[in-house]
């Protein structure tokens, strides 16, 4: 028989409602209850479609049309998704005729900017757009070269080295799916990189990861990219020694 709501009940609800993470749940003895064995079920359910659910590149590329750059769709070497899955490899690199949308583009700019559906296409497709119409015109203001965008189906981080490389782009920004969480199928991580190349490693990598609403807001997140970009290009590097500072920045009072 379950127990009957108690003050640390009252104080529990509260709390909740502060956060999307799963804290003081209901029990029945020594199991959860009904309600929220229910809702983990349905979350990873939930977690599990994202994984599997298809990029829709061609809305992905419309919605990006606004920014008065060109958009190009690509996709890597796996075909479909469960290759993607099964052959990370494949994820990282073009397709053999990948290479040709994106040669007539390539000249000299500061920064190459992939969108790729990694394990969440749901994620780029609801946060890219809102991510740049915050971080491009400040890029624009600065005077940075942008490439043209590139849309990349069944797409891994690495497969922006080479799209960067190909443009001839100093630095290399990946908007990219994560892994879906059991409170988050539609987080998208950022990772920004300097002269990527095939000698480059997760190391050589900077990375803002959970940018949505419920995460990292958009201009919060832009505001984290903008100052890594600038730190950056200034340093001449990235990752590892490369720390991230801007948490000083967001937290000045506003005003």
């Amino acid at each position: 028989m379950a127990d009957h709501p108690t003050q640390s009940d009252d104080a529990w609800a509260r709390l909740r409602a502060l956060t999307k993470a799963r804290i003081g749940l209901a029990r029945t003895g020594a199991s959860l209850a009904t309600a929220p064995l229910l809702e983990f079920k349905l979350a990873h359910a939930r977690a599990r479609d994202a994984v599997h659910e298809p990029l829709d590149q061609p809305r992905l590329v419309a919605d990006l049309g606004d920014f008065a750059l060109p958009v190009r769709a690509v996709a890597s070497a796996a075909e479909d998704r469960q290759t993607y899955l099964m052959r990370p490899d494949f994820g990282r690199r073009l397709t053999p005729d990948g290479e040709a949308p994106l040669k007539p583009d390539a000249s000299a700019y500061d920064i190459a900017i992939v969108i790729a559906d990694g394990l969440s296409a749901r994620a780029v497709q609801m946060h890219a757009r809102p991510l740049l119409d915050k971080l491009l015109p400040g890029l624009r203001a600065e005077g940075w070269r942008i490439a043209p965008l590139v849309v990349v189906r069944h797409g891994r981080v690495a497969i922006g080295d080479t799209i960067a490389t190909l443009l001839g782009a100093d630095c290399a920004v990946v908007l990219i799916g994560e892994r879906p969480g059991l409170t988050a199928p539609d987080s998208m991580g950022a990772y920004l990189t300097w002269q990527p190349g095939a000698q480059t490693t997760d190391a050589d990598r900077n990375c803002i990861s959970n940018i949505r609403p419920d995460g990292i807001g958009y201009a919060d997140a832009a505001a984290k990219l903008a100052y890594l970009l600038t730190a950056i290009r200034g340093r001449r590097l990235s990752g590892v020694q490369l720390k991230d500072e801007s948490d000083r920045l967001l937290s000045r009072p506003r005003g």
